[in-house]
C-alpha cells in the first residue's frame, strides 16, 4: 500500500519507524528509507504527469526537497532545555536511548515536544517495534522528561536527529547524531526483491516490479539502490494476527496471492539455451496502464508461444505481439485486475515465466484534520475527507491505532468521502494528537480539552448541633463535577453513617445522628480544581445519668458488712461537674462514704456498709448544655432461692419461648432479674445466654441448631447475688416452618381454569418440605380496593381484608409440584390466589399474587420462533436424519399447517408432529427428493404467521463426462474434461486427478481439490506410458467412480537428464510460548467457572495446572482440557476457598513457560444467613465476606 512522499510543504509522510537518514547519491539525489525499506513512490495526485522514458527504470522511494524549518522571531526564542540529548553510537541490533529534560516551574501546562530525523521527518507517527517515545513528570522537582528509545538498531538508522520543544511564544531546539556501527556477528540478509525493477507508464520497459517501493511515491532515479528489508521475511516472521496490519502498511492488496507468488519466485532461475535474455522475475503496472514483456532468443527460428495462467494468449487489440530481430515482445494494453496473473513463454521445450502485479492508485487525504479546542464534557468531532468513497482509513491517538469497538469512547463515522472521529463527552485525558492514515497520505491535529472556570454559588456554613441531631452541610458550585469531603484534613468516605450526595451542581454532606467525634473542621474540594470550601461543626451534649443497670426506683441492695462501689455512667459534652449528697449534706471524696469521679462515670463508695446507710442518695450533673439529677436508694439484702424448673411453651427453627415462676423467697430484696443457661441434652456443658439481667419471667433463646435436643435452666438475681440454678426443663427439639414460596405467577388462563406456578421457598430447614396448599377467593369478598398494580411485587400480606373462612382450598391433598391448575371456575370471574408451603412444623406464611386474575382465555397472536440456523439453507446428506423443532406462540388452540413447494406434504414420507408450543418435522432417511421450500403457517382465529424453511439434501456427485488428453510435450501432459451431469444437488468444489503407469496400472494421486476443468500434469517419467482418471468432488466428498482417458500418453525419451533439487527439512521445533494469557476472573459461588489460555510449542508441551503454586492432581472438583493448543481449567461449583492464584505451566524438551491469573469468588446470600464469616450490615441489605468485596443483593 503506497504512502505519500514529501514533495512539498503541504504533503505528509507516514512509514514504519524508525526512518533512515537521506544519503546523497549521484550528485545530490537523496533517498529516504524506512525500517523495512518497503516504500514505493506513487504518481502525482492529479494523475496527468508521467515520468520521462528511460532505458532501465527502477523503483525509487522518492526525492523530495527538504522541508524548511519554521521561521521564528529571534526575540521570542528562549532556552527551555535543562538537559539536551547527546550524540551517541550503537552497534547493529543494539538499543540506545536519548533523553531531554525541561523545567516546568514557569510553565502552566506541559510543553509540546517533537522528535525529527533530518530536517523534516516527524518521528511521532513512526512509533512501533523499533522506535518508542516516552514522557514522564516528576512532581517534586517539576521536571518533564522526554525519551526516545531506538530498539534493535539497523545501519540505515544512522544520521542527524533533532529535538524541538515549544511553549506558547517560547521555543528551543537541539540537534544530535546517531552512529550505527556494523556488528561482527551480523549475517547478511537475503533480499528477494534485489532483482525486481519497475518503471512509469509509457516507457519501454513499463511495468517491471521492485517491492522496495510499496509505500512512497514514484520518482525517476539515476542509480538503483540495493533494498534492505524483505517484505516476505517480515510476513513470514510476523504473527498471523498482524498480517492485515502489515498489508495495510505496505500496500499489499492480495496478501494470500503475494505470499504464494513470492515463495514461487524465490526459486533459482537456471540459465536457458533457448533464451539469450529471459523475462524479469516480476513486473508491476498501474491499473489502466500498459506493460511490455520482452525476451531475446538464441535461435530466432524457434516457435514462441505466450501463456497466461496456463492459457495460451492469442493476438488481439489487448494483446499485441512484436518481433525485432531476436527480440520477441508482448504488449498488454489497458491493464485491469484480471491481468494480475502468472505469465510464461515457451520456446520448444524450454519455458520462461514471470509475475505481473496490477495495483490500484493510492487513497489521498483531500481535506486535512484541524486543531480543536473544547471544554470537558463537550462533544468533539474531528473530520477529514479522502479521494475515494468508503476508503480504508485508520485513526491513531498519539501513534496508537483506535478501534471502532462499540464499547470504546471513540466512534468513527463514514459518510462517503468524509470520515469523522466522534468523542461524545470529552475528558481531560483526551488531550492528544489525533491522526488519520490512508494508503496514500496522512493528516494530524491536536485536541485541547480544558476545564471551565469554577465559581462558588453557595458556600458551607458553620454549625452547632446537639448530640444525636443531624449534621447537614450543603454547598453549590458553578460546574457539575465530582468532589471530595475532608474532616480535619482527612478524606471522608461515604458509609452507613455518612451520606454524600451529588446532584447537578449541589453537593451535600449528611450525618443523620451526630456523635462527639463528628466535631471538627470540614472542607469540600472539587475534583480537578485548586479550590476548597471550609466550615466548622461544634457538637454539644446535655449531661445525662445512665441508670439502666439499677433496680426498681433506683434501689441498690448490698449485704451488710460488705463494701459497696456503685458506678454510675455519665455522658455530656463538655464533661459535666458531678455532686453527690445525702439529705442536705454533701459527700466528699474522702471518708467511709465517699464519691469518686471519672471522665465517663462517677462512683459512690461505702466501705463496710451499715444498716444506717440505707436511704436515698442524690447525684447531680451540670454543664453549659443543662443538668441532670437522680435519687439512688441503698438497701441491705440476701441472695434469693432458686426458681422452679422452666417450661418451653413454643418452638421455632432456631429459637424457643420459655417461661418460669419467680422464686418463693426473694432473700429480702426484690428480684433484679434472671440469668438463662442452656445445653444440649447429651452434653454436660452449660452456656450462659444473657449477660444482662432478664427482668421478665419469659425469655426467647436463639441461635440453636435445628433438629438437636436442648435443655434450659434459670438463675434468680437480686442485689445480693445469684441464686442456685433451677432444675432443667424437659428436653425439646427446635423445628420451624419453611419460608413462603417465591415467584408466584400466572402460567396460563382458560375460560374455566387458572394455572399458577411458583418457586420453592428460599429456606426449608431440617423439617423438610411436605408439599404446597393452593387457596383462592372470588371478587366481591373485600379485595376490590387497594390492589397493587406492580405485577413484579411479591406480597406476604393480602392487599385487602379477607376473612379466613372466605379462602377456598384448591387442592385437598398436598401437591409436591410447583405448578397447579385450579379447575371449575366460572368464566369472567376474578379470583385472588395464595400459596403456602407445609412441613412437619406447620404451614408457612402465604405468598399472595398481587393482582386479581380474570378467568377468561386471552388471545395470544401467533408468532413463529424460527431458530437462527433454519433462517439459512438447511443442508443434510442423503441417508441422514432430519429432525427440526420449530417453537411458536399462539393461544388458544393454534392451528399449524405445512406445505412443500406450494403443495401439501406427503405424510407417508415426512412425519409432522404438532404440540401447543412447537411443531416437529421428521425425516428418518433423507433423500434428494425431500429438497425444497417448506412453508409453515400458524393460525389463531383470524391471525396468521408464516415462515419458510429451505431444505437441501445433497449426495456425492457423478464422475466427469469425458477426460481427454489435449497435448503431450516433454515431461508434461495437458488434460481437459467436462463437469459431471449429476452434481449431487451441491456445487462442485473441485476435482482429484490420478495417474497410472500402463505397465503396473497402480493409481497415484497427482492433484487434489483442483477447481478447473483442465490441468497440466508435470514431472512424468520419460519413457513411461500413462493413463489418467478424474474424480469429481463436492461437499459430500468424491464421486464413487472416476472417468479415465481412453488413450494413453507416452512420454518420449529425448536424452535429457533431469536433476531433482535438494530441499532441506524445516525445523519446526519450538519451546513453549503462551499466545493468549490467563486473565483475572470473578466467579459466583455455586456456578461453574473456567480459566482459558492458549500455548504453542513443538514437541507438544505437557500442561500442568497449579493453585497457589501447588500442583492440582486427582481433585474431582477440577477438570482440565487441552485441544489444539487451547488449555482450559473448569472449576465445578466454586466456593470462596477456591479463590487464589492459578498458574498454567507448559513444559517440553526445549524449555518451559508459565502464565497465571487471580480468581475471586463472590458469595451472594438470599435469606437468613448461617453463623459464620458473612454477615448482614446493619441498616441495609448487603453481605460481607472476608474473601470477597461487598455484594449488593
Amino acid at each position: 500500500m503506497p504512502e505519500p512522499t514529501k514533495k512539498d510543504e503541504t504533503e505528509t509522510q507516514s512509514a514504519p519507524p524508525p526512518p533512515e537518514q537521506k544519503t546523497p547519491q549521484d550528485g545530490g539525489t537523496g533517498k529516504d528509507k524506512d525500517e523495512d525499506d518497503t516504500s514505493v513512490s506513487t504518481p502525482p495526485a492529479d494523475g496527468m504527469s508521467k515520468p520521462a522514458e528511460r532505458k532501465d527504470s527502477v523503483w525509487s522511494i522518492g526525492e523530495g526537497a527538504p522541508e524548511e524549518s519554521e521561521k521564528r522571531d529571534d526575540s521570542q526564542m528562549s532556552t527551555l532545555f535543562i538537559e539536551k540529548p547527546q550524540s551517541g553510537s550503537v552497534s547493529v541490533g543494539g538499543n540506545i536511548t536519548f533523553i531531554a529534560k525541561v523545567e516546568a516551574k514557569d510553565l502552566l501546562r506541559k510543553p509540546n515536544v517533537k522528535w525529527f530525523k533530518g530536517k523534516w521527518m516527524d518521528l511521532a507517527s513512526k512509533a512501533g517495534k523499533h522506535l518508542q517515545l516516552k514522557e514522564s513528570f516528576e512532581r517534586h522537582t517539576k521536571i518533564h522528561t522526554f525519551e526516545m528509545h531506538i530498539i534493535k538498531a539497523k545501519e540505515n538508522f544512522a544520521g542527524n536527529y533533532r529535538c524541538e520543544v515549544s511553549y506558547k511564544d517560547k521555543f528551543d531546539s537541539c540537534s544530535f547524531d546517531l552512529e550505527v556501527t556494523e556488528s561482527s556477528q551480523a549475517a547478511q540478509s537475503i533480499d528477494i526483491r534485489s532483482a525486481f525493477k519497475r518503471s512509469g507508464e509509457g516507457q519501454e520497459d513499463a511495468g517491471e516490479l521492485d517491492f522496495s517501493g510499496l509505500l512512497k511515491r514514484r520518482e525517476i532515479k539515476q542509480q538503483e539502490e540495493e533494498p534492505e528489508v524483505d517484505v516476505w521475511e517480515l510476513l513470514k516472521n510476523a504473527n498471523p494476527s498482524e498480517y492485515e496490519k502489515i498489508a495495510f502498511q505496505y500496500g499489499i492488496t492480495d496478501l494470500r496471492g503475494m505470499l504464494k507468488r513470492l515463495k514461487r519466485m524465490r526459486r533459482e532461475v537456471k540459465k536457458s539455451a533457448a533464451f539469450a535474455k529471459g523475462l524479469d522475475p516480476a513486473y508491476q503496472v498501474d491499473k489502466g496502464g500498459k506493460v511490455r514483456f520482452m525476451v531475446e532468443l538464441a535461435d530466432p527460428t524457434v516457435e514462441l508461444k505466450w501463456y497466461k495462467n496456463g492459457q495460451e494468449i492469442r493476438p488481439s487489440a489487448k494483446y499485441i505481439f512484436e518481433h525485432k530481430g531476436n527480440q520477441r515482445i508482448l504488449f498488454i494494453n489497458n491493464c485491469t485486475m484480471a491481468d494480475d496473473a502468472r505469465y510464461y513463454v515457451t520456446a520448444g521445450d524450454e519455458k520462461c515465466s514471470t509475475e505481473l502485479f496490477v495495483r490500484d492508485p493510492p487513497i489521498l487525504v483531500t481535506k486535512s484534520l484541524e486543531d480543536t479546542s473544547t471544554y470537558v464534557g463537550e462533544r468533539v468531532e474531528l473530520s477529514c475527507e479522502v479521494s475515494e468513497e468508503n476508503a480504508n482509513v485508520k485513526w491513531f491517538r498519539n501513534g496508537v491505532e483506535l478501534s471502532d469497538d462499540p464499547h470504546s469512547r471513540y466512534r468513527i463515522k463514514v459518510e462517503g468521502k468524509k470520515h469523522t472521529l466522534i468523542i461524545e463527552e470529552a475528558a481531560k485525558n483526551d488531550n492528544a494528537t489525533y491522526s488519520v492514515m490512508t494508503t496514500g497520505g496522512q493528516s494530524e491535529a491536536k485536541l485541547s480539552v480544558d476545564l471551565r472556570p469554577l465559581k462558588i454559588s453557595l458556600a458551607l456554613e458553620d454549625q452547632t448541633v446537639r448530640l444525636g441531631q443531624e449534621i447537614h452541610l450543603k454547598c453549590e458550585i458553578s460546574e457539575n463535577v465530582e468532589g471530595k469531603w475532608y474532616k480535619n484534613g482527612q478524606l471522608v468516605e461515604a458509609s452507613d453513617r455518612v451520606k454524600l450526595y451529588h446532584k447537578g451542581r449541589i453537593h451535600r454532606f449528611v450525618i443523620a445522628s451526630s456523635a462527639v467525634d463528628d466535631e471538627g473542621e470540614y472542607m469540600f474540594v472539587p475534583d480537578a480544581y485548586n479550590i476548597n470550601i471550609p466550615c466548622k461543626v461544634h457538637v454539644v451534649d446535655p449531661p445525662k445519668l445512665h441508670l439502666d443497670g439499677l433496680g426498681e426506683n433506683n434501689t441498690v441492695t448490698v449485704v451488710a458488712g460488705s463494701k459497696l462501689r456503685l458506678e454510675i455512667p455519665i455522658t455530656g459534652e463538655p464533661t459535666p461537674k458531678v455532686v453527690w449528697s445525702r439529705g442536705d449534706k454533701g459527700i466528699t471524696d474522702s471518708g467511709r462514704i465517699r464519691a469518686e469521679t471519672y471522665p465517663d462515670s462517677s462512683c459512690l463508695v461505702i466501705d463496710a456498709a451499715e444498716r444506717e446507710d440505707s436511704g436515698p442518695f442524690r447525684i447531680t450533673l451540670k454543664n453549659e448544655a443543662g443538668e441532670d439529677t437522680a435519687l439512688i436508694n441503698i438497701k441491705v439484702v440476701d441472695v434469693p432461692d432458686p426458681p422452679q424448673a422452666p417450661n418451653v411453651t413454643e418452638v421455632g427453627e432456631d429459637w424457643c419461648v420459655m417461661t418460669w415462676e419467680p422464686p418463693a423467697n426473694d432473700g429480702g430484696s426484690p428480684i433484679l432479674g434472671y440469668f438463662i443457661e442452656r445445653k444440649k441434652k447429651q452434653s454436660s456443658r452449660w452456656m450462659r445466654l444473657n449477660f444482662e439481667l432478664i427482668k421478665e419471667t419469659t425469655f426467647e433463646p436463639k441461635k440453636m441448631i435445628e433438629g438437636v435436643a436442648y435443655e434450659v435452666r434459670v438463675f434468680a438475681v437480686n442485689a445480693i447475688g445469684i441464686s442456685k440454678p433451677s432444675m432443667p426443663s424437659k428436653s425439646f427439639v427446635p423445628l420451624a416452618v419453611t419460608s413462603p414460596p417465591t415467584l408466584l405467577a400466572v402460567d396460563g388462563v382458560t375460560d374455566t381454569s387458572v394455572t399458577m406456578k411458583w418457586r420453592p421457598p428460599d429456606h426449608i430447614g431440617a423439617a423438610g418440605l411436605d408439599g404446597y396448599v393452593v387457596e383462592y377467593c372470588f371478587e366481591g369478598n373485600g379485595f376490590s380496593q387497594g390492589i397493587s398494580t406492580d405485577l413484579s411485587e411479591e406480597l406476604l400480606e393480602p392487599p385487602f381484608h379477607v376473612e379466613a373462612d372466605e379462602w377456598i382450598v384448591a387442592n385437598p391433598e398436598l401437591t409436591d409440584k410447583t405448578k397447579f391448575t385450579i379447575n371449575g371456575l366460572p368464566t369472567g370471574s376474578k379470583i385472588l390466589v395464595r400459596v403456602k408451603a407445609v412441613n412437619a412444623a406447620g404451614e408457612s406464611e402465604p405468598r399472595y399474587h398481587p393482582q386479581p386474575i380474570l378467568v377468561k382465555e386471552v388471545i395470544e397472536p401467533p408468532k413463529i420462533r424460527l431458530p437462527r440456523h433454519l433462517k439459512q439453507t438447511y443442508t443434510r446428506r442423503v441417508g441422514e436424519t432430519v429432525n427440526l423443532v420449530i417453537p411458536f406462540q399462539g393461544r388458544p388452540r393454534a392451528k399449524v399447517s405445512w406445505e412443500k413447494n406450494g403443495s401439501p406434504i406427503d405424510k407417508n414420507h415426512i412425519n409432522i408432529r404438532n404440540t401447543e408450543n412447537d411443531t416437529i418435522i421428521f425425516i428418518r432417511k433423507a433423500e434428494r427428493c425431500h429438497s425444497g421450500e417448506y412453508d409453515m403457517k400458524v393460525e389463531v382465529e383470524n391471525l396468521v404467521d408464516k415462515a419458510t424453511i429451505d431444505i437441501q439434501i445433497v449426495d456425492r456427485p457423478g464422475p466427469p463426462e469425458i477426460v481427454i488428453i489435449d497435448d503431450v510435450w516433454g515431461e508434461n501432459v495437458n488434460l481437459s474434461w467436462k463437469p459431471p451431469k449429476d452434481d449431487g444437488n451441491a456445487a462442485i468444489t473441485g476435482y482429484t486427478i490420478q495417474k497410472a503407469d500402463k505397465k503396473s496400472m497402480e493409481w497415484f494421486t497427482v492433484m487434489e481439490h483442483y477447481h478447473r476443468t483442465s490441468a497440466t500434469i508435470n514431472e512424468l517419467i520419460i519413457g513411461n506410458e500413462y493413463y489418467f482418471r478424474v474424480f469429481a468432488e463436492n461437499m459430500c466428498g468424491l464421486s464413487e467412480d472416476a472417468t479415465m482417458t481412453k488413450e494413453s500418453a507416452l512420454i518420449a525419451k529425448d536424452g535429457k537428464v533431469y536433476k531433482y533439487p535438494v530441499y532441506n527439512d524445516f525445523d519446526f521445533t519450538e519451546r513453549p510460548m503462551f499466545t493468549q494469557p490467563l486473565v483475572n476472573t470473578f466467579a459466583v459461588a455455586g456456578y461453574n467457572a473456567t480459566l482459558n489460555c492458549s500455548v504453542r510449542g513443538n514437541p507438544k508441551p505437557k500442561i500442568t495446572w497449579l493453585k497457589n503454586k501447588v500442583i492440582i492432581m486427582n481433585d474431582p472438583r477440577y477438570r482440565m482440557f487441552s485441544n489444539q493448543g487451547v488449555c482450559t481449567l473448569e472449576i465445578r461449583k466454586p466456593s470462596p476457598y477456591d479463590g487464589g492464584t492459578y498458574t498454567c505451566r507448559a513444559v517440553n524438551t526445549l524449555g518451559e513457560a508459565e502464565v497465571e491469573c487471580k480468581l475471586e469468588v463472590k458469595v451472594i446470600y438470599q435469606g437468613v444467613i448461617n453463623p459464620g464469616e458473612p454477615f448482614f450490615l446493619a441498616g441495609n441489605n448487603q453481605v460481607y465476606n472476608k474473601h470477597t468485596p461487598l455484594v449488593t443483593q
